[in-house]
């Protein structure tokens, strides 16, 4: 069974930095390509990264690109992103994924607020 748990959420200031983790089992981590998604409040899904199954190639949205980086441990079954200069409007619940497939975790939180 596909298990995905994200953690490494919480409550920072703007202007902070958080690190996202996912801990990937029940399926062959190394070679998938990976996605982190989020959901603001009232608000559909959000792709924000992607990342090829060795690492090599990566995307981001507009809206985080320069101030995210996803990245992956592939010995650790492991996806990250590293989120800096975080903004009131990064606030969400943030699923990592299986791309092409939908999230199967329940999240973790991020609130950017002073």
């Amino acid at each position: 069974e596909v298990q995905l748990v994200e953690s490494g959420g919480g409550l920072v200031q703007p202007g902070g930095s958080l690190r996202l983790s996912c801990a990937a089992s029940g399926f062959t981590f190394s070679s998938s390509a990976m996605s982190w998604v989020r959901q603001a409040p009232g608000q559909g899904l959000e792709w924000v990264s992607g990342i090829n199954s060795g690492g090599g190639s990566t995307n981001y949205a507009d809206s985080v690109k320069g101030r995210f980086t996803i990245s992956r441990n592939n010995a650790k079954n492991t996806l990250y992103l590293q989120m800096n200069s975080l903004k009131p409007e990064d606030t969400a619940v943030y699923y990592c994924k299986i791309r092409g497939a939908s999230p199967r975790g329940q999240g973790t939180q991020v609130t950017v607020s002073s």
